[in-house]
């Protein structure tokens, strides 16, 4: 890059930077840091652990962003200064062109935070994945999503928890939810709700013949109290079940009716829970995750009939897909609303999602 487009390029740089800090308010974040770190002074704060672990979590997440925007920040200015100092035939041109591309790298990363903010982006969330029509196909399927996205949340250090799981006949899972913990972590997730189609050379196939799967995946934003308040729950409206949760087998094997599914027979929801040690504890799970479901249907609801209001035109899509995951005769997955691809398969599968993630926040901005 000649002397002026760089010049250019890193003014235009500083600018989008500084923009970017101003939208993010640095400042209300930082009081928010202060105001947890005051709560890790209380002498029960570890009382709770769990917790006090979210706590912990939020404010080392709290402090990154912070850190992220203000050293982005100031290195685009520091980037501009030294360069205004230069010569058009500096020598010292070639380093400030690298400096310029890896900073210009770091802060594309680092929009994502621009699009985390709505309502419930900052939430937990609540992940379900069920396999689709296929059998033993499409239950594999499910459970390459579940490990996809368990090492998605230890690249994010998001925690996780498994609440209830249906192991496949033969292979894999027909369904399972996870509790995934972390900042933003709804709001990083919302991009895979919908059905993800793979096509591949079936292993469970004799002759080896391409195969093609389906498997659901929901995500909705974990409920704070105050939220839940809003979701009134008829004691009435309910029906609960209980049953032996399913287990490994051996000394471990559940012997007790330890887990709960909760129908919520107005709306037909359902959910199920036997990650906890007592009946009770999945109880309260469940009926946590039933306010979550239950608010997210009202949210679907209220922005469907905004939709029919504005006569908003809707993209014809084959079925729900939202992704691709072509294993055979190529290797290429796409994510169809953002037109994202990726050749690197085996890395995708591994957990390497965040692409996808950024790219339909950025889509879903420019849509609105």
């Amino acid at each position: 890059m000649i002397y002026s487009e760089l010049k250019t390029a890193i003014s235009e740089l500083k600018k989008e930077a500084l923009s970017a800090v101003e939208c993010l308010h640095l400042d209300e974040i930082q009081a928010e840091i202060d105001s947890l770190r005051q709560k890790t002074m209380a002498e029960d704060f570890w009382n709770d652990a769990k917790e006090a672990g979210r706590v912990n979590q939020a404010i080392s997440a709290l402090e990154k962003k912070v850190n992220l925007w203000t050293k982005t920040r100031d290195d685009a200015i520091a980037l501009e200064e030294m360069i205004e100092m230069l010569e058009e035939d500096s020598p010292e041109l070639s380093d400030i062109n690298l400096e310029y591309k890896s900073l210009e790298e770091t802060f594309e990363k680092a929009k994502i935070d621009l699009y985390l903010s709505g309502e419930f982006d900052n939430r937990d969330a609540i992940m379900e994945i069920k396999a689709g029509a296929g059998g033993t196909e499409a239950q594999d399927w499910a459970d390459m999503l579940l490990r996809m996205y368990l090492r998605f949340a230890e690249r994010m250090e998001f925690g996780t928890e498994i609440l209830e799981k249906t192991e496949g006949t033969e292979a894999g899972i027909k369904s399972v939810m996870l509790e995934i913990r972390g900042p933003f972590a709804f709001g990083m997730l919302q991009s895979e709700k919908g059905t993800h189609r793979l096509v591949r050379q079936s292993p469970f196939n004799a002759k080896n013949l391409r195969q093609t799967s389906f498997a659901g995946v929901t995500v909705t934003p974990v409920l704070q109290e105050a939220d839940a308040d809003d979701i009134k729950i008829e004691e009435k409206d309910l029906r609960i079940d209980t049953f032996r949760a399913s287990g490994a087998g051996g000394q471990h094997v559940n012997t007790t009716d330890s887990a709960v599914r909760i129908v919520h027979v107005p709306t037909g929801v359902t959910v199920s829970c036997q990650s906890g040690r007592s009946q009770h504890q999945n109880k309260d799970k469940a009926m946590q995750v039933l306010r979550s479901r239950l608010a997210e249907k009202q949210r679907e609801e209220e922005e469907a009939r905004a939709r029919e209001v504005r006569g908003e035109a809707v993209e014809a899509a084959w079925g729900n897909q939202i992704r691709n995951y072509v294993l055979h005769p190529y290797k290429m997955i796409k994510d169809l609303r953002s037109n994202t691809e990726r050749s690197d398969t085996e890395t995708v599968l591994d957990g390497d999602i965040e692409i996808f993630c950024r790219k339909y926040l950025e889509w879903k901005a420019g849509n609105k």
